[in-house]
């Protein structure tokens, strides 16, 4: 006889096992849970350790960009419902060499991690402290604290809310290589009217 579902979630054996096992952090001794940012000169691979099983939520950011400043607050608040998982934040545009290694073409980009291995993206276009328990949990098995909320703190930072000005690197990018394009494009063009039997002679006075 097929257990009920009620039955196959809480037993230990259910199909309902977690796709990511994580091994959970100790928490003693740490007094304050809360979002790490990486700096520029930081690499993600030195704060993730590929021997282990323990799991790290890594968002991939940019300061000017409004959903990422919109999901901010939220993902501020997930270390306190997690305090056995490991948060990271980074900014996608100081490290583009680990946003194309791990796919991160847009952002924000929500990526699980055990160890060093990255295990699970989050793709919802709702990024709430909701959502984004729901995606913890439906990985990993493990539950949110039920009593944490989004609170004015959690506007202030670690992660801005505010958006800054930042450069558009992609579109200034694209403008310099359409430039040089054209002037790479008018001198080949001017080469070419000095080839052209007829044009050759005026040059030739």
């Amino acid at each position: 006889v097929l257990p009920a579902p009620a039955e196959e979630q809480n037993g230990t054996d259910g199909a309902k096992a977690p796709k990511v096992n994580c091994e959970e952090r100790n928490t003693t001794g740490i007094d304050r849970f809360t979002l790490q940012i990486l700096n520029v000169s930081q690499d993600l691979m030195e704060f993730l350790n590929p021997n282990s099983s323990d799991c790290t939520l890594v968002l991939f950011y940019t300061p000017w960009c409004r959903f990422s400043a919109s999901l901010a607050p939220h993902f501020n608040s997930l270390p306190r419902a997690f305090p056995t998982l490991r948060f990271l934040a980074l900014d996608a545009s100081q490290h583009s060499s680990l946003s194309t290694r791990f796919g991160t073409v847009a952002v924000p980009n929500i990526l699980l991690f055990q160890g060093a291995k990255p295990m699970a993206r989050f793709n919802h276009t709702d990024r709430t402290l909701e959502t984004l328990k729901d995606f913890i949990f439906n990985q990993t098995g493990i539950e949110a604290k039920s009593d944490v909320a989004v609170t004015e703190e959690d506007w202030e930072g670690p992660l801005p809310s505010v958006l800054t000005k930042g450069i558009d690197w992609l579109l200034l990018f694209s403008v310099l290589f359409l430039a040089g394009f054209v002037m790479y494009a008018t001198i080949r063009t001017e080469s070419i009217r000095w080839l052209i039997p007829g044009q050759e002679h005026e040059h030739q006075e």
